[in-house]
């Protein structure tokens, strides 16, 4: 429960190794000595009565924090530790939930200005400090204590010495009598409090901060036929945030969020955990233009950890496998040296619906889908992976793995005519071969620029847009098709 402490903390031990030397902080007040002073109260997490955390994917979290605290009557300080060290100080919000209009803030202050070594002795510059030393006597370690002045600490410490300035001075310890109160030891929000109610309160306090996110990854593992597979949805939260959400309430927020434009931060440090949860159910809803998916369960987050929930999965999801040759528009206005053939590539695609009759129909929040499809002997191996954007219910979904090894295009242009100033006619011939053992479809993408028209082809074209035609090519298993098509164009 709640606890109060004065400007000096007991049994605090900071140590430095090396030249420097070591850092100690002793001294120490009872809390029944705090509380008797006025001194401020801290509250920490073991004040924690409820925590629910809403991460939106674009490095932010909303932090919902609930804790319990016994507040003096009157005007009193409350220092809020163990937040998120990357707190934006302008988006929080304070409130008792006990008695909201009997207790007001007056005053915040974000105090960020955390205990180390060197700031601690920067706190003392115009102090005396207590250095240790030990130095070798008659074949034996001696330890001496000496106090010295601090008079500055820029580069490096200048001390005084009863009546000499000394630089250079290398101690084992240094030790110090207190913790200075504006020094903290993780980032603390202090509020001046005026509590005109009861002594005990229960505290919200709401605030966004930075260094959180949540990312989608999927996997998909096509089977040996291309013409089924399995989809596994996994929700990836990543904490960097400075603090850890113990017992949290979880939600994620898919979508779009307009936000101003923020100052660079600097770099985040590596994660270094990383959990799955393998266990969990997650359910979802709309709200306003985002969804909203919540983990049915609580959890808990560290700090500096990669955390994977389970989010959706699907089986025997029906896939089409395409693949995709697409043109160039410059073809069309330049001699291409007839008789020298070009090797398009051809890009492999699977397709699928995201609705009910595929076994899916949920809404999809953007992320990497990973593909893998089995061998011969029920191996596993990596296809490819694509990028999806946020994805509703009743869309297709198309995913690009790379290119095709058995299946190639050689483009020839057989004919470029200039009929007047702005008109053209270009003919070329598209030789595709299949290598595989099984018969496959190409589709082939022609942008074409300008006013035009196919004037004749081998096989049937479709207008897809404004400047493009398209054609689908059957090929047979170890087989070869041509196409040809002579395009007139106008600029």
């Amino acid at each position: 429960m709640g606890s109060r402490s004065g400007a000096r903390i007991g049994a605090v031990a900071i140590l430095l190794c090396g030249a420097a030397g070591a850092f100690i902080a002793v001294g120490d007040r009872t809390a029944a000595a705090a509380q008797a002073d006025n001194s401020p109260v801290t509250a920490t997490l073991d004040d924690q009565v409820d925590v629910a955390v809403t991460v939106y994917n674009s490095n932010i979290a909303l932090v919902r924090d609930v804790r319990e605290l016994a507040l003096p009557a009157g005007a009193g300080l409350l220092h809020f530790a163990d937040i998120a060290a990357s707190v934006n100080p302008a988006s929080v919000h304070f409130r008792s939930l006990t008695e909201p209009s009997r207790l007001a803030v007056l005053e915040q202050n974000y105090q960020f200005d955390l205990l180390d070594p060197p700031r601690l002795l920067r706190k003392y510059v115009g102090r005396d400090v207590r250095l240790l030393r030990t130095r070798q006597q008659g074949g034996t370690t001696v330890q001496e204590e000496v106090s010295a002045r601090l008079l500055a600490f820029n580069d490096a410490p200048v001390w005084q010495i009863g009546n000499e300035i000394v630089t250079g001075l290398q101690a084992e310890q240094y030790r110090f009598p207190e913790i200075p109160a504006n020094l903290h030891s993780r980032p603390t929000l202090v509020w001046q409090l005026e509590n005109s109610g009861q002594p005990r309160h229960r505290i919200e306090t709401s605030y966004l901060t930075g260094n959180m996110t949540w990312n989608a990854d999927y996997v998909l593992t096509v089977g040996r036929d291309d013409a089924r597979a399995d989809l596994d949805g996994w929700v990836t939260v990543l904490n960097t945030s400075g603090t850890a959400y113990r017992n949290a309430r979880l939600q994620l927020v898919a979508g779009d969020l307009h936000r101003l434009r923020q100052p660079a931060a600097e770099a985040d440090e590596a994660f270094a955990l990383k959990s799955l949860e393998r266990s969990a159910s997650m359910s979802r809803e709309a709200f306003s233009e985002y969804h909203l998916y919540q983990l049915e369960r609580r959890t808990t987050i560290a700090d500096k950890e990669t955390k994977q929930v389970a989010m959706l999965n699907g089986s025997g999801i029906p896939v089409r496998k395409r693949f995709v040759v697409n043109g160039q528009q410059f073809y069309y206005r330049n001699r291409q040296q007839p008789g020298t053939p070009l090797r398009d590539a051809v890009r492999v695609f699977y397709e699928l619906r995201n609705d009910a009759a595929s076994g899916l129909g949920e809404p999809m929040p953007a992320g990497v889908v990973r593909v893998y499809q089995a061998d011969s002997k029920g191996g596993v191996h990596f296809a490819g992976e694509d990028r999806i954007g946020h994805t509703p219910a009743d869309e297709t979904i198309s995913l690009e793995i790379g290119t095709a090894f058995d299946v190639v295009c050689d483009r020839r242009q057989s004919d470029f005519t200039r009929i007047a100033d702005n008109v053209f006619e270009v003919a070329f011939e598209l030789t595709l071969r299949n290598h595989k053992t099984a018969p496959v479809t190409v589709q082939v993408n022609e942008p074409i620029a300008g006013d035009w028209q196919i004037v004749s082809s081998t096989h049937q074209s479709r207008k897809t847009d404004a400047f493009a035609a398209r054609f689908e090519v059957p090929v047979a298993a170890s087989g070869e098709s041509v196409l040809r098509y002579r395009v007139r164009v106008k600029y």
